[in-house]
């Protein structure tokens, strides 16, 4: 049995744990709605009492929803763009790039260096068309390294990591990316400030470190960021016909609560001609 791994994480970056955990949970059911034996041996591995972690069955359930759902968006943009240029934000130990390749695209792993570390100890390295940066979102060196792509079409894609940042680092970055690569699409979900306040009260009864910091009312709200921001589409996981979520169906006729989690699409400017 391979020896395991203690991870020297804390604050944003240790919140990885979170979804693989319960991809690895999920993976295990019957029922389950994603396979993912990745993160079941992941687990297995790295040194840390996931027992901890307790979750309610409707939270647990909308992460699934979120990760399957955001794995549509990516290869639904794959088709449309073969040969595009995909960067998952804060990509953790999620093995995103396994499930949607279509052996042409060409792919960035980010995330902050302690996480890299730690996805190459427990994953392995890069590839011919797999890469890894190791750095802050907000370190500019990554966006001249990704310069030598234009004018290929680009996809960025946050899960579960913009709402830990304040409203004016998210604005920043997406202004950011609208300036370097005009017409590019990002994927990111996104919590009400609702949701965000219940949240931290909650964690503050948890292990969990960190703290949410943003939320948004509407997915249109991004479009008052700048010029050429336009929202293409908005996911719900409680307004999904899943067997799992009928206890709560009641939530989809509340607005506020039924629209309270969501995933959002937008296109980032125009492309450059």
């Amino acid at each position: 049995m391979s020896e395991k791994i203690t991870q020297q994480l804390s604050g944003v970056a240790k919140t990885l744990l979170i979804p693989l955990y319960v991809r690895s949970l999920e993976s295990q059911r019957p029922d389950a709605l994603i396979k993912d034996e990745n993160a079941v041996a992941l687990i297995k591995r790295i040194d840390y009492d996931f027992s901890k972690y307790k979750f309610d069955k409707e939270d647990q359930l909308a992460i699934v929803l979120r990760n399957r759902a955001i794995d549509r968006f990516a290869q639904d943009f794959i088709t449309r763009h073969p040969q595009a240029v995909v960067v998952q934000i804060g990509c953790g130990l999620d093995v995103r790039f396994e499930r949607v390749d279509n052996g042409q695209i060409e792919w960035y792993d980010l995330d902050l260096a302690e996480v890299i570390k730690l996805r190459q100890e427990l994953i392995g390295g890069e590839g011919a068309r797999y890469h890894h940066l190791a750095c802050s979102v907000f370190d500019s060196a990554w966006i001249d390294l990704l310069s030598v792509h234009h004018p290929r079409p680009f996809l960025f894609l946050a899960e579960g990591v913009l709402m830990y940042f304040e409203e004016a680092q998210v604005k920043s970055l997406v202004l950011t990316l609208r300036r370097h690569f005009p017409g590019a699409e990002l994927v990111s979900d996104a919590f009400s400030p609702f949701i965000v306040w219940a949240n931290n009260r909650r964690f503050a009864r948890t292990q969990i470190g960190a703290r949410y910091a943003w939320g948004m009312k509407h997915g249109k709200d991004l479009e008052s960021w700048g010029d050429g921001i336009r929202l293409l589409d908005e996911w719900y996981p409680f307004n999904q016909p899943e067997p799992r979520l009928e206890h709560v169906r009641w939530v989809r006729f509340i607005p506020p609560l039924a629209k309270a989690i969501g995933i959002f699409h937008y296109r980032l400017g125009n492309p450059s001609r």
